[in-house]
């Protein structure tokens, strides 16, 4: 991925990781449009940073990001990277009685959105030059956190989906590269913004911004921070790793 000249959706970049790595592709010389639910976040960003257009999606709701992608692809018809940031992520007890809707709505918001922004996108992209789309994977998809079943599931699946589709998409001129965040100081889950563990926001964003611009042909951008759950197996460590992530704070070891 060139680090500059792009015409970037992001959506789910309303805060957190989404916006932070906005904010920075466009100071790099990149257009971008950041997309959320709430109209009234999106309407403040735009307010606070010159430049940056926005879009209303739902990646939970199909229609929703047909609508959105026949706006984005209107307004902005050079748009050849899409960034599949949005997600949730929510404890779930599955000895009780009441973990089937959690798990269900992370299944939907998680796997089936960025399932259904490649076909809303991808035979746009196929068109452009440059052209790339992101996942947004986890830490958490190669060693599980207790407390958060589906949501490991579904990260484990992102990957093995970007491995899988970017066998047919990149001979199709599209790349697919896979972000694979550890814990970082957002309000993804309660806590997890103050946590010691987890990487401070800003730290996250420009060590991602610094290996895409090292990187771009990787695969996969891997911040220093994930590598003892990335390659948990593959050193040998896995139980030791299991153990020792479980064993933590568990809103400081959200990722």
């Amino acid at each position: 991925m060139n680090i500059t000249g792009n015409t970037v959706f992001i959506p789910g970049a309303t805060s957190g990781i989404g916006l932070a790595l906005a904010l920075r592709l466009q100071a790099r010389g990149n257009t971008v449009i950041v997309g959320g639910r709430r109209t009234e976040r999106l309407e403040r960003i735009v307010a606070e940073h010159s430049g940056l257009d926005a879009v209303r999606i739902d990646t939970a709701d199909g229609d929703s990001i047909q609508t959105a992608a026949t706006q984005v692809l209107a307004d902005h018809p050079d748009l050849n990277v899409v960034v599949a940031m949005a997600g949730i992520m929510q404890a779930e007890d599955w000895t009780g009685p009441d973990f089937l809707a959690t798990a269900e709505r992370t299944v939907t918001t998680n796997l089936h959105g960025p399932i259904r922004l490649v076909a809303a996108f991808v035979e746009h992209l196929r068109t452009r030059p440059g052209a790339v789309f992101v996942t947004v994977s986890s830490g958490l998809a190669h060693v599980p956190l207790r407390v958060t079943p589906t949501y490991n599931a579904t990260k484990a699946a992102i990957h093995q989906l970007s491995e899988g589709i970017r066998l047919q998409l990149e001979p199709a001129g599209v790349q697919v590269i896979e972000l694979v965040p550890p814990a970082v100081r957002t309000t993804l889950m309660p806590g997890q913004e103050d946590s010691p563990i987890a990487q401070p926001l800003d730290a996250f964003a420009d060590e991602v911004m610094d290996l895409l611009e090292a990187q771009p042909d990787a695969h996969e951008i891997l911040v220093e921070g994930v590598g003892f759950l990335r390659f948990a197996r593959e050193r040998g460590v896995y139980d030791a790793t299991l153990a020792r992530l479980n064993a933590s704070d568990p809103h400081a070891a959200r990722v």
